[in-house]
C-alpha cells in the first residue's frame, strides 16, 4: 500500500507539472525542481543538474526524460513508468483537445494576445531555470568560456545542437581526466 501510495504521489506531482507549465521542458524545470527538491525532498538541487544535462542529452523530450530519471530514482521501474504517464498525459490530452478547436479561434484578437502572454511567461520560467542552473554549476575561466562559445555556435550559427552537447561532455571528460592526471602527479 505504500508503494501504490508513492507511485500515485510522482504521478500527481509530474500530472500537475505537465498540466499547469506551458513552454515546454525548460519552463517545466524551475518547478520540478521546487516539487521534488524543495516539497517532497526526493531528489537534491545537484540531482536537478544531473537530470538537465542527462535530459538534454539524450533523445526524447526534456520534461518526460527528467520525470522518468526522478521517478526512476524514487521508485525504480514503476515510479519511472508514473511519473512519464503524469508528464504526458496533460500534454497529449490538452493538445489533442486543441486540435480540434484551435483553426476557429487562432484568428480572434484575444487568443493571440493570451498566446503572447503564455510566451512572455514561459520567457520568465526559462530565465528562471537559468539562474537556477548557474547557481550550482562550477565557476572558473573555462566554464565560462565553453558556456559562452556554446551560446555563440547554437545562436549565432546552424550548428545542430546535439553536437554542442557532445563536444562539451567530451570537453569535460578530458579537462577532468587531466585536471585529475596534474593533481596525481
Amino acid at each position: 500500500m505504500k508503494k501504490l501510495k508513492k507511485l500515485l504521489s510522482i504521478f500527481w506531482v509530474f500530472f500537475r507539472i505537465g498540466a499547469f507549465t506551458f513552454g515546454g521542458g525548460y519552463a517545466m524545470i524551475p518547478l520540478i525542481q521546487k516539487e521534488t527538491v524543495e516539497n517532497k525532498k526526493w531528489i537534491t538541487d545537484d540531482d536537478i543538474l544531473e537530470i538537465v544535462a542527462i535530459a538534454e542529452s539524450t533523445p526524447g523530450p526534456i520534461a518526460i526524460n527528467a520525470s522518468t530519471f526522478v521517478g526512476y530514482r524514487v521508485a525504480g521501474f514503476w515510479g519511472a513508468f508514473f511519473g512519464t504517464l503524469g508528464t504526458v498525459i496533460p500534454s497529449f490530452t490538452i493538445i489533442f483537445l486543441i486540435s480540434f478547436v484551435l483553426r476557429e479561434f487562432q484568428d480572434i484578437k484575444a487568443v493571440q494576445y493570451a498566446f503572447s502572454g503564455i510566451r512572455a511567461g514561459v520567457l520568465a520560467l526559462l530565465i528562471k531555470a537559468l539562474i537556477t542552473m548557474y547557481k550550482k554549476a562550477p565557476k572558473g575561466l573555462v566554464s565560462y568560456i565553453v558556456m559562452a562559445a556554446s551560446f555563440i555556435i547554437v545562436g549565432f550559427f546552424d550548428i545542430n545542437v546535439l553536437y554542442v552537447i557532445i563536444f562539451c561532455a567530451v570537453f569535460g571528460l578530458v579537462t577532468s581526466l587531466l585536471a585529475e592526471r596534474r593533481a596525481g602527479k
